[in-house]
């Protein structure tokens, strides 16, 4: 009797038939080195598999790899700090495979055998931030790390009602009273939460100090389908003027209709709204804390130390016998080292800072830091001051510098090509007859940009108004 001849395989049949490792097969399906199943969900033809070169396959392989190793590697992608964003778990692997990120290879569902090489690229995907929020849950205390508080303010965010559990997952914790069920929440709902609550001053709720009250329980839970918002509070969400959701209203027939209120101050439901400005990018998941960047420059021979603070606040004084200051989180380490270039008699300067919401400035001197703050989220605040009046302009490059202006205390002839600026200053070029290197002109000199050069601007300007 014939015996017969089978005309479909399973993965583990197709493996079984080539002599392959099973993890080898599946990588060799995932990664396109054989073509799809072509006789059912799951299932290839004869032809497929003997086609297959069981060599190709097995060089292919090169692993598999550990959820535990993956995990390593894509946290490792993230970069360091990890400020407001927690680690990678081996837990996460798995939900990148179900989201089809990576090829499930092997091992347990949940903590899954993946290829090394597509890791690797995943890793060095710029969106990777992103896809982790789009695709990795969080539970309470990765939530928390997400957001930047502690433990018992994100308690306080789900008593208010202002995010709902996405699932959850049971917990052995053994020893430490069994099995637990923990809720997972939406990444990508976490991280929006500064942005949809705006009336929250979500800086003093990340800076408060380990033991104290946290400034959310005050607070009363939304009312179930009456968290509403008015106009002015979509605009703040949205960082625009009132009048610009009002054009929305009117120029698109998807804006959510009116939840309750009047005519002239309508109600909308939240999340309809939220959704809406999503979809129609008015607003975005924040996928990192915004960070300012300060190259600064320590007593002389020293080389410049570049420094990144997150989450920064610049509070610029309006008059030159006033202060600026600068904060925003750090790590211990570059705290330290920021301290030490600073604790000099007359501090240091600033080269470059880029802050967001303002153009590069830089600092002639006498920069010090005159605070550190523990929260109780154990993040480390650092503060820094200096006094305005030597504050300007940054040059371009990356080491930046001070931009100058010089008023001649008389003014430019005809002959002066140099650049002529708002405050009536100039930055002398070596050929000018009048200002150049080999003339070495008396000038009054200012920070380019800074409050001198402001005033002197603001004089020119009323004097040329008074004249016309």
């Amino acid at each position: 009797m014939a015996r017969s001849v089978r005309e479909s395989y399973d993965e583990g049949q197709a493996a079984g038939r080539l002599r392959v490792p099973l993890a080898a097969w599946r990588w060799a399906a995932g990664s396109g080195l054989v073509p799809p199943a072509d006789a059912g969900r799951g299932l290839w033809s004869r032809v497929v598999v003997e086609a297959a070169d069981p060599e190709q396959l097995r060089a292919a392989l090169r692993g598999p790899v550990s959820a535990g190793w993956a995990a390593d590697r894509l946290t490792q992608a993230l970069g360091e700090p990890l400020r407001c964003r927690p680690r990678v778990t081996a837990s996460a692997v798995g939900h990148l495979v179900r989201a089809g990120l990576l090829v499930y290879l092997g091992g347990e569902v949940a903590f899954p055998d993946v290829h090394p090489d597509q890791v690797n690229t995943l890793a060095r995907r710029r969106d990777l931030p992103a896809l982790l929020d789009r695709h990795v849950p969080l539970g309470p205390d990765q939530a928390a790390r997400r957001l930047g508080v502690r433990r018992t303010d994100w308690d306080q965010v789900v008593r208010l009602g202002w995010v709902a559990p996405i699932g959850s997952v049971d917990i052995d914790y053994k020893r430490h009273g069994g099995v637990t069920t923990v809720s997972l929440y939406s990444a990508e709902d976490v991280a929006l939460l500064p942005v949809v609550r705006p009336s929250v001053d979500w800086r003093a709720v990340r800076a408060v100090p380990a033991g104290s009250r946290s400034p959310l329980a005050a607070l009363e839970p939304v009312v179930p389908g009456r968290d509403r918002v008015l106009l002015a509070e979509v605009a703040r969400m949205a960082r625009v003027g009132r009048a610009a959701v009002v054009n929305w209203r009117r120029r698109h027939a998807d804006f959510p209709a009116p939840a309750g209120g009047t005519d002239m101050h309508p109600q909308f439901d939240r999340a309809p709204v939220v959704a809406w400005l999503l979809a129609h990018d008015k607003i975005e998941v924040p996928v990192a804390m915004p960070s300012a960047s300060l190259v600064v420059h320590g007593a002389a021979g020293r080389p410049a130390s570049r420094f990144r603070l997150d989450d920064p606040h610049l509070d610029l004084a309006d008059d030159a016998g006033g202060e600026d200051e600068l904060s925003g989180w750090s790590t211990d380490a570059e705290a330290d080292e920021l301290a030490a270039l600073t604790a000099g008699t007359f501090g240091a300067s600033v080269g470059r800072l880029t802050a967001p919401g303002t153009a590069p400035l830089a600092v002639l001197g006498r920069v010090r830091v005159i605070e550190r703050f523990r929260s109780g989220s154990g993040g480390l605040r650092l503060t820094l001051a200096w006094p305005a009046g030597l504050r300007g302009t940054a040059a371009s490059g990356a080491r930046g510098g001070l931009v100058r202006h010089g008023v001649a205390y008389v003014g430019p002839g005809e002959g002066c090509v140099c650049k002529r600026h708002n405050c009536g200053g100039v930055v002398p070029v070596s050929w000018c007859q009048e200002h150049g290197d080999a003339v070495g002109p008396v000038l009054e000199w200012h920070p380019a940009g800074g409050i001198r050069c402001t005033d002197l601007a603001g004089r020119l300007a009323g004097d040329a108004a008074a004249q016309a």
